[in-house]
């Protein structure tokens, strides 16, 4: 080369001088380590699967997914309880400054922090490290997070009224009744179905059900004057006549709700 033109040779003993096929060796190259993936890997997932599929189809069958009454949205007395992955975000909403005046905090401001961050954290965190402790802040962020989700989930759980949830989801059974009767009449003018419902089937955890009550025509009587021990229904919400209240209990005795 002529001095002055700007060209050099260089010479890199890393660069190979013949070019090589992008091919990966044969599986066979490496016996009891590869196998080939049709058909033999592949028909060992497909069996994992069918095997993780009929346990999970036998698990339904034994224990179904416990169902609860027809959703009524005018019971206000209703508690409803969200699926265990979202726990935590319900303990926190119970919390002051995310509740209440504070419920967009809890509900989206919080949540929105913590997910941006799990997005935007490989642009944020470029470190080469992968040891644990050589990325504290990272490490420190993803393990409080984890606490605060198994703790809150915790407290969901230990908080929560399983008793009175049990008894507001229950399954009633229908009775077919005369709406015209006079004993229902007497229910609708005392306001008796506003907490009990229309058909009689209760509202949760506010008002049993007035059938299947196995009480005797004097018991509903003085229920219905002097309310109950428990203090769930108070006394003096009734204000009909004497003659009236027979017609009220001759009613649900009749729909089986009582025995004489």
């Amino acid at each position: 080369m002529h001095r002055g033109k700007g060209m050099k040779f260089v010479g890199d003993s890393r660069v190979p001088a013949t070019r090589k096929p992008n091919i990966p060796k044969d599986y066979s190259e490496y016996p009891g380590k590869t196998e080939a993936f049709w058909p033999n890997f592949l028909l060992k997932e497909w069996m994992v699967g069918a095997v993780f599929l009929i346990g999970f189809l036998c698990l339904t069958v034994a224990h179904p997914s416990p169902l609860e009454r027809v959703a009524d949205p005018t019971d206000t007395a209703y508690i409803p309880l969200p699926d265990w992955y979202f726990l935590f975000l319900y303990q926190l909403l119970k919390y002051t400054y995310a509740a209440g005046p504070y419920t967009v905090v809890g509900a989206l401001v919080m949540p929105g922090l913590a997910f941006g961050a799990l997005l935007l954290a490989p642009f944020l965190d470029r470190s080469p490290e992968r040891r644990p402790s050589k990325r504290p802040i990272a490490t420190g962020l993803m393990l409080l997070g984890v606490a605060a989700t198994i703790f809150l989930t915790w407290e969901s759980v230990a908080q929560h009224d399983w008793e009175a949830a049990a008894e507001q989801g229950k399954l009633v059974e229908e009775v077919e009744f005369d709406a015209e009767a006079e004993g229902y009449k007497v229910l609708q003018a005392n306001t008796c179905l506003t907490c009990h419902g229309e058909n009689l089937t209760g509202n949760g955890a506010l008002a049993p059900p007035l059938v299947n009550l196995q009480l005797t025509k004097e018991e509903i009587m003085n229920i219905a004057v002097n309310g109950t021990e428990s203090g769930k229904m108070p006394a003096g919400l009734y204000t009909g006549t004497d003659e009236e209240l027979e017609k009220l209990a001759d009613f649900l005795v009749e729909l089986g709700s009582g025995a004489e």
